[in-house]
């Protein structure tokens, strides 16, 4: 691989007009695409949150479907965002050649990717503003500092739009991204405090969790609903952000690899 594949990014505000172009394309069809992406967030929370949550007493301090509903803002913005980054950012990359048609232009690779991690992260925030409006419309929670779970779940779905585009940049074909799914975004929803919490698993699982990014998402997520604010806040936004810049340069750089063969 070339010393320039590692060269450091430098988007610029040319991404706009693919961020805007990748949102006129998803426009004609947003019904079925928000009814899809929604509802089934909406529904699982519901369903669990009421199910489990009448055999359960309090847990953390709050009901059941409280304690749920925090987890499901994040998980559930995590696989919107997980999902544009690898299926419809491959189909643009690969199969479409969006991306080649792009980079006819002025507008370089660099731009490309930085656009798909906002555009992904963008759609995926009406994912966390589905369960957030539930949240509200069920009375799980009267608190203002719920309103910070707008911009966690922005923040969540930059971190995982960026991840995603890595086994985006990697993948051969659709097939590869349920590796993906089954050995890292299923366990990481069974280790991350989304349906129970962290502290129930054996040390060593404890360990693991504490360096996975869904963990300080609903680490930050869960006391907004108790109406605290979060300790360690900005401890947990920051490993996110780190997250976020991690993947965007090692997925660029993958890309980089990748288009110039």
């Amino acid at each position: 691989m070339k010393l320039s594949h590692f060269s450091l990014p430098r988007p610029s505000l040319r991404f706009i007009p693919i961020w805007r172009r990748n949102f006129l394309v998803w426009k004609k069809m947003a019904g079925s695409s928000i009814i899809g992406h929604l509802a089934d967030p909406v529904i699982y929370m519901l369903g669990l949150g009421y199910g489990l949550g009448g055999m359960l007493p309090e847990v953390g301090g709050m009901s059941y479907i409280a304690f749920l509903a925090a987890g499901t803002v994040c998980y559930s913005t995590m696989n919107s965002a997980t999902f544009e980054s690898l299926y419809s950012g491959f189909a643009r990359m690969y199969e479409q050649r969006t991306w080649e048609a792009i980079l006819n232009t002025p507008i370089t690779l660099d731009d490309i990717v930085f656009s798909e991690i906002v555009w992904a992260a963008s759609k995926s925030l009406l994912s966390g503003l589905a369960v957030l409006a539930v949240i509200w419309l069920l009375g799980l929670s009267h608190s203002a500092l719920t309103l910070w779970l707008i911009p966690l779940a922005l923040l969540v779905g930059l971190c995982f739009a960026s991840l995603g585009l890595i086994m985006t940049a990697l993948a051969p074909g659709y097939d590869f991204f349920m590796y993906y799914f089954t050995l890292v975004i299923t366990p990481m929803v069974l280790l991350c405090g989304v349906f129970f919490p962290v502290d129930q698993l054996p040390p060593a699982l404890q360990s693991v969790s504490s360096v996975l990014p869904l963990t300080h998402a609903v680490d930050i997520a869960r006391p907004l609903l108790k109406e605290a604010i979060p300790a360690n806040w900005l401890l947990h936004a920051g490993v996110l952000f780190g997250y976020s810049l991690l993947g965007f340069y090692l997925s660029l750089a993958l890309f980089r690899k990748r288009l110039s063969q």
